[in-house]
């Protein structure tokens, strides 16, 4: 774990991972100043830490007036579909905490034209965080292929240098996504990779070798910080 690239922090499993996680979050919220812009992951790993974040006693430590969330990438399925990164988020924590509904900035994976609704998203970015976008802290997930947010192996999104959004291409269904890109991702004032499950050695190792896709996450004026859970770190071996 030495090799990864930032900081790496070991939780003993997937529920101390999120209690880490979720306590991180509200400390970089307070230290944000007058406002904290965060993109969302979406996935597996991460419901339990929106659950976290919109209970007890979490939920009464954060002055959520400050939040302005936006996502890392989107499936293409409409906002209420199970299959939905906005859904997750929606249904685990959204729902809950007081977030002013003008904060909240969705992909939009329903649109019939998902290169229009990146480019829609580049500019909301431009507009709202500057440019490149200045985000507080990106959440992302890894896959077992390396991926991160939609960013996969051998796809077109991973060279996209002229935006801060494009659409992405997944290796399993639901395939056509969007996805923010590298130079979005690197802004960043703080990227927290959450990572799970024995399965992932793989691609953690191809990390720390510069071949997997999240190896091209590298923040520019910022913190990187990996939270592994000990099944995780261990499968590096």
């Amino acid at each position: 774990m030495t090799h990864l690239p930032g900081e790496v922090r070991i939780a003993p499993d997937p529920e101390g991972l999120a209690d880490a996680v979720s306590g991180a979050l509200r400390d970089l919220s307070a230290a944000s100043g007058s406002r904290f812009a965060i993109a969302l992951a979406g996935g597996r790993t991460p419901r339990a830490m929106y659950v976290r974040l919109a209970s007890e006693p979490l939920v009464s430590q954060i002055d959520w007036s400050r939040w302005h969330v936006y996502f890392s990438d989107e499936r293409a399925a409409p906002p209420g579909d199970e299959a939905s990164n906005y859904h997750l988020a929606e249904s685990t924590m959204l729902d809950t905490v007081p977030i002013p509904c003008g904060q909240v900035y969705r992909m939009h994976g329903e649109a019939p034209d998902l290169d229009a609704a990146a480019a829609e998203y580049s500019s909301l970015l431009a507009t709202t965080l500057g440019t490149p976008p200045r985000f507080d802290c990106v959440l992302l997930g890894l896959g077992t292929n390396g991926h991160t947010a939609s960013l996969f192996p051998n796809t077109a999104a991973l060279g996209v240098a002229n935006a801060y959004a494009t659409r992405g291409l997944a290796d399993y269904q639901p395939y056509d996504r969007l996805t923010l890109t590298f130079p979005a991702i690197n802004a960043a004032r703080c990227v927290i990779f959450t990572v799970t499950g024995a399965d992932k050695g793989d691609a953690l190792r191809a990390v720390v070798a510069g071949t997997a896709p999240a190896a091209g996450v590298k923040p520019s004026d910022g913190r990187l910080i990996w939270y592994l859970d000990e099944a995780a770190a261990s499968s590096m071996g």
